[in-house]
């Protein structure tokens, strides 16, 4: 199954990388195929490699102007006009969403994809990995949002807080059949 990974392109400590990777390798023994931002570097690289050593397939959809920084040996790579594009792409290839650490390019693909499961526009799985307590404050924010009546539906219906790559793998074969 195709999962899409939305995750920062940074240089991270272990404390990010180590899960990371482990989740990766867990995708590629599965058998399945990586979507992302087809960046070769930092955590992105990390996850690219950890898929492509244990089998998996990489697809990746970069943007124009990050280009240079595409993977060379991907599977596939497709080189999106935009931001914009670039998401609706990652989405259409995907079966499943898993957000991993990032910054604000990664919290904006979170809440795009959030929003049109919300919205109906799609029903796939989403699953934050909340690696180190990373969006504590995200899942907080969250919940007072469901609480205070701002989510048309139950938090527990968007989006699966896992706090390792064991427990989103395990939530997205119960949910999305990924086997």
């Amino acid at each position: 199954m195709n999962i899409c990974v939305f995750l920062s392109a940074a240089d991270l400590d272990d404390r990010y990388t180590v899960p990371a990777r482990e989740f990766a390798e867990l995708l590629g023994r599965g058998g399945h195929t990586l979507v992302w931002g087809g960046s070769d570097k930092g955590l992105m690289k990390v996850v690219a490699d950890g898929v492509q050593k244990e089998g998996g397939r990489l697809v990746g959809v970069s943007v124009e102007f990050l280009a240079a920084s595409a993977r060379p040996n991907a599977d596939e790579m497709v080189i999106a006009r935009d931001l914009a594009e670039r998401k609706a792409l990652l989405l259409e290839k995907a079966d499943a969403v898993v957000i991993m650490v990032g910054g604000t390019g990664t919290l904006d693909e979170a809440t795009e994809i959030l929003e049109l499961k919300k919205h109906g526009k799609h029903t796939k799985p989403v699953v934050l990995l909340n690696t180190a307590g990373f969006y504590d404050g995200l899942r907080q924010q969250f919940q007072r949002m469901e609480d205070e009546g701002f989510l048309p539906l139950p938090l527990t219906e968007l989006v699966f807080f896992a706090k390792d790559g064991v427990g989103a793998l395990a939530y997205l074969e119960e949910t999305a059949g990924l086997q």
